[in-house]
C-alpha cells in the first residue's frame, strides 16, 4: 500500500487554475441548469467511488430520461481505482469519497489531464457490528486504532486489543470474543477517509510506526470494494466489526448495529443530522471530478454535469440517502462549474 497525503482543494480554485487552457462551445447556463434534448448524443464514462456510485447512477437515470441518445456508464471500483482511470484519460467523471491525493494530482498533471473538483454531498462513515454484539456501544479513536490500525495484525479477539488500546488513549475493556473484520480495502476512498478522520497517522507516528505504515490499516482482515459484501460480513458473525458509508449502513439498519464514535466530545451516533452539523466525528464530503478538456469536445458531458449540479439534479444526493450540502456550498459548486464550463467554451 502506498502512502497518500490528502489535500483539500477548494473547487473554485481548482476550476480557475486547471481549466484556463480548454476551449470549445457550450450552451449550458451559468446557474448549473441544463436544457434537455432528444437530439443530444454522445457517451459519458463515470467511475470511482462505490459510495458516490448510487448518486451518479440516479443522476444518469434521470438525465437519460430526457436525453435518451446519450449513453452513460457508471461503475464503482473505488475512489483510488477511479482516479487511476481518470488520470489516464479513460473516464470523463471520477466519483470520489475523499479529495484527490498528491500522487494522483501528479499523475493527472503528467498525463495532461485538466479537471474541476465539485463537492456534491455529505456522508459519514458508520462503524458497525452485529446486533448480537451488545457489549460494544461506543469506540473512541484510540479504540478504533487498536482494532483496525497498522499495529493490530494478529489480534484475532476483541479483548486481544485491550493492551494496545490503553497505550493509545483507548478505553479498552473489550469482550472476549472473536474479532471478525470486514471493511473496505486500500482502493477505496472510504479506507483513506477512515484513517484520516480517525487520526490514525498521528497515533501511529507517536507509536514509532513508519510514515509509510502510519496511513494504512492492518492487513489481515477481509477487505472488499463491495459495500454489500461488507454488510454481509456483519451478518455473518455475532462479534463482527467493520465500517462503511452511512447510506449503506442506514439502508441495512435491521441487519447491523451501528457503533457510536467518540472523537473527544463524547459518543455520537451517525445520522443525517450529526453528519450535516459535523458533530459526528467521521463525517466527510463527497465529490465528482470532471475532465474539462473533454467538456470542451463533448456537449453531452457538459449537459450531464450541468444537470448533475443543478438544483434539480442534486436532489439525487438526498434521494440516495446521503446528506445535502448547505445552500452556500452548493452555490460554490455551481459557481465553480460555471467557471469551468465557461472557460472550456471560450
Amino acid at each position: 500500500m502506498k502512502t497518500r497525503k490528502r489535500v483539500a482543494v477548494a473547487a473554485g480554485i481548482v476550476a480557475l487554475a486547471l481549466v484556463a487552457g480548454a476551449c470549445s462551445s457550450s450552451s449550458d447556463s451559468a446557474d448549473g441548469s441544463a436544457s434537455s434534448s432528444a437530439d443530444l448524443t454522445g457517451t459519458i464514462a463515470v467511475s470511482g467511488s462505490s459510495t458516490v456510485e448510487p448518486i451518479s447512477s440516479l443522476v444518469a437515470e434521470t438525465f437519460s430520461a430526457d436525453n435518451p441518445n446519450v449513453n452513460i456508464s457508471v461503475d464503482g471500483p473505488g475512489t483510488g481505482d477511479g482516479f487511476v482511470l481518470f488520470c489516464e484519460g479513460k473516464t470523463d467523471v471520477s466519483d470520489a469519497s475523499r479529495p484527490i491525493a498528491d500522487d494522483e494530482i501528479a499523475n493527472c498533471k503528467k498525463a495532461g489531464i485538466n479537471y474541476v473538483e465539485l463537492k456534491i454531498g455529505l456522508d459519514g462513515i458508520t462503524v458497525m457490528t452485529n446486533p448480537a454484539n451488545t457489549a460494544v456501544t461506543c469506540l473512541n479513536f484510540g479504540d478504533l486504532y487498536s482494532l483496525f490500525g497498522p499495529e493490530s495484525n494478529g489480534i484475532d479477539t476483541w479483548d486481544g486489543a485491550d493492551s494496545l488500546a490503553t497505550k493509545v488513549g483507548g478505553n479498552g475493556g473489550f469482550p472476549a470474543a472473536p474479532l471478525n473484520i470486514t471493511a473496505p480495502g486500500a482502493e477505496s476512498g472510504t479506507y483513506d477517509a477512515f484513517i484520516e478522520l480517525s487520526g490514525f497517522e498521528d497515533i501511529a507516528l507517536g507509536q514509532g510506526v513508519s510514515e509509510a505504515k502510519s496511513v494504512t490499516l492492518r492487513t489481515d482482515y477481509q477487505s472488499s470494494a463491495n459495500d454489500n459484501i461488507i454488510i454481509q460480513g456483519m451478518e455473518g458473525s455475532d462479534s463482527s466489526l467493520g465500517f462503511v458509508g452511512f447510506a449503506f449502513a442506514d439502508q441495512n439498519a435491521d441487519q447491523i448495529k451501528e457503533i457510536e464514535v467518540d472523537g473527544g466530545s463524547g459518543c455520537v451516533a451517525p445520522s443525517k443530522e450529526t453528519i450535516a452539523d459535523a458533530s459526528y466525528p467521521l463525517s466527510r464530503s463527497l465529490y465528482i471530478y470532471v475532465n474539462t478538456d473533454k467538456v470542451a469536445t463533448n456537449p453531452a458531458l457538459a449537459a450531464f454535469v450541468s444537470y448533475y449540479v443543478s438544483d434539480a439534479g442534486i436532489t439525487a444526493v438526498t434521494d440516495s440517502d446521503y446528506v445535502a450540502i448547505p445552500p452556500d456550498q452548493l452555490a460554490t459548486t455551481q459557481a465553480a462549474w460555471a467557471t469551468a464550463s465557461g472557460s472550456a467554451a471560450s
